[in-house]
């Protein structure tokens, strides 16, 4: 696949319609400025701040945009919060509104119309396929993203995160986990 992509590139830029600088600032600006990591942060944020997490629950755009995040498919955001007794999934039934400034491009399978349809009708199947096994009495809520509004699952707090700073919270929140298809990485064993 790799190949086939360099090879289209040169192809692209050979006739003249892709400029590989401008290519190149595009990848730049999806790998490092958008992405899961924004995201990740926002989370991380909401953990260890009851103000700032209140204020997410609140105004989710502003809480958002105040850490540098907002822009195109990042507005109208609405975050919603996974507790004991209930986990939040997100799907947008039409085509693939993805919040891009927290969680950078939609993977694949976020835009495959078997998730689109199935998140729906049965949301435990889809997550167990994920790996995700709640306890029977846990409520799953779907929430369907449109091009008004987008979701961010803030996810619960992983068990033995205590005294972690942001940046080591940061790294345990997957993009998956904030669409609610997973849930945050257990943290590293401590040395005894």
């Amino acid at each position: 696949m790799e190949l086939r992509v360099r090879a289209l590139e040169t192809v692209l830029t050979q006739k003249g319609y892709i400029d590989p600088e401008a290519l190149d600032v595009l990848i730049d600006t999806y790998q490092t400025r958008i992405g899961p990591r924004n995201g990740a942060r926002v989370v991380a944020r909401a953990w260890t701040d009851r103000t700032y997490r209140e204020w997410l629950r609140r105004d989710a755009t502003a809480a958002i945009a105040s850490l540098g995040y907002s822009g195109r498919q990042g507005e109208h955001m609405v975050v919603v919060e996974n507790t004991p007794t209930q986990h939040n999934l997100v799907v947008c039934t039409l085509c693939s509104c993805y919040p891009w400034p927290v969680l950078g491009l939609p993977p694949t399978w976020y835009k495959s119309a078997p998730y689109r349809s199935r998140a729906v009708r049965e949301p435990r199947g889809v997550l167990a396929e994920f790996g995700v096994r709640l306890a029977a009495d846990t409520e799953v809520r779907v929430w369907d993203s449109t091009a008004e509004v987008r979701y961010l699952v803030l996810p619960m707090r992983p068990p033995g995160t205590e005294g972690l700073d942001e940046d080591a919270l940061a790294a345990l929140v997957t993009r998956d986990s904030m669409i609610g298809t997973g849930l945050p990485l257990a943290p590293p064993a401590r040395a005894r």
